[in-house]
């Protein structure tokens, strides 16, 4: 999935994920402080950074479509919050380091050859005792086909994320299925895995 595919798909009218955050996401509001400094990674239209700057949080959103970025300073604006945008390659960004108190990684793939290298990183923006929130879907998503990459080595399994984020302390860790309505690319019942960890080190006191 190139940055040309994710710019034709941001370019339909409409928001291809709507414009509602994760409800994954949402249902670990309780971890949310204002102030605190959030990367969402690979955010597309913006709906989730645009929720956490709704709750206060000093947001930095990231992805490799400049339509997509378009589109999240434009939902930002409509809902009265600001929003910092950065146009990144992931697989070459610059990451920053022990930056942020939350990372919020949703629907977000990469091929094998990536995939350890940007978990590591997501884990190492994390000032210490910050959060990494994921949401993804596992290869039984190919069943469904409700959204997703139709490829199993871009899918992800419990045992996988368990190994790639095994220097942090992980909080929770579970496959199950769930049903999505975010939008029309991912609708219906999806079978995901769901992590929260959090960065080694004591959290920072302010």
């Amino acid at each position: 999935m190139t940055h040309d595919f994710w710019n034709a798909r941001y370019a339909e009218p409409g928001f291809a994920y709507g414009t509602e955050p994760n409800s994954f996401l949402v249902s670990q509001k309780q971890y949310l402080k204002p102030g605190m400094k959030a990367l969402a990674v690979a955010d597309g239209e913006g709906r989730n950074g645009v929720w956490l700057a709704q709750q206060g949080l000093d947001v930095l959103s990231v992805d490799a479509s400049e339509v997509g970025l378009r589109k999240a300073r434009e939902l930002a604006q409509s809902r009265g919050v600001s929003l910092r945008n950065e146009f990144a390659d992931l697989t070459t960004w610059k990451w920053p380091e022990h930056e942020f108190d939350l990372v919020a990684a949703i629907f977000i793939h990469f091929m094998p050859e990536f995939r350890a290298r940007m978990h590591r990183q997501m884990l190492q923006a994390l000032k210490p005792g910050g959060l990494l929130i994921m949401e993804a879907f596992t290869p039984k998503q190919l069943e469904y086909k409700t959204g997703g990459p139709p490829v199993k080595e871009m899918l992800y399994t419990a045992d996988m994320l368990r190994e790639e984020f095994r220097e942090g302390e992980i909080l929770r860790l579970e496959e199950i299925l769930t049903g999505l309505n975010e939008g029309p690319y991912h609708r219906g019942m999806a079978a995901v895995v769901r992590l929260i960890v959090k960065s080694p080190g004591a959290p920072q006191r302010a």
